[in-house]
């Protein structure tokens, strides 16, 4: 196994609220594994799958919706490694590269994180600057590398 077969392909999404470019608010959701973490949704790219089939099949895994536009996607592969506890999990896996893609929630979404296997046992739209307090310690660089450049953008 080669060191890019180390890290799992995985697709993550900034979800923003519809009301959306008026309202910069960005969608967080605390785990059921993690006391006190919260993330953007996420998930594994099946092999075979195409990175944005992916992003709208975890989206309505995750949080039971695929009503979302994508607005940008950030232009390059980004990884991180996992904390010891969770890479013992994840084994033969050491860490995630994903690619971002930042989408707008449609006007009708209907959020609902009681899904088939709950990932999440609670969520929230806070302001950017929030985003950093709340999410785990080991994503923070990618997030802030991630939250950087669609402000740079001009998109938050």
């Amino acid at each position: 196994m080669n060191k890019k077969d180390l890290y799992r392909p995985n697709v993550a999404m900034i979800l923003v609220s519809s009301s959306y470019p008026l309202k910069k608010e960005i969608f967080i959701a605390q785990r059921t594994d993690l006391h006190n973490v919260w993330q953007f949704p996420q998930g594994g790219i099946d092999e075979g799958e195409e990175v944005q089939e992916a992003l709208f099949r975890e989206l309505e895994e995750e949080i039971g919706t695929r009503d979302a536009t994508i607005i940008a996607e950030y232009p390059e592969w980004i990884s991180y490694d996992f904390p010891p506890k969770i890479a013992a999990k994840m084994t033969p896996f050491v860490g995630q590269t994903q690619r971002y893609f930042l989408l707008k929630l449609g006007n009708d979404a209907k959020i609902n994180i009681q899904t088939a296997h709950p990932e999440f046992d609670d969520f929230k739209f806070v302001k950017v600057d929030e985003v950093l307090e709340l999410s785990a310690s080991f994503k923070q660089d990618v997030y802030e590398k991630v939250i950087n450049y669609f402000k740079k953008e001009d998109y938050l």
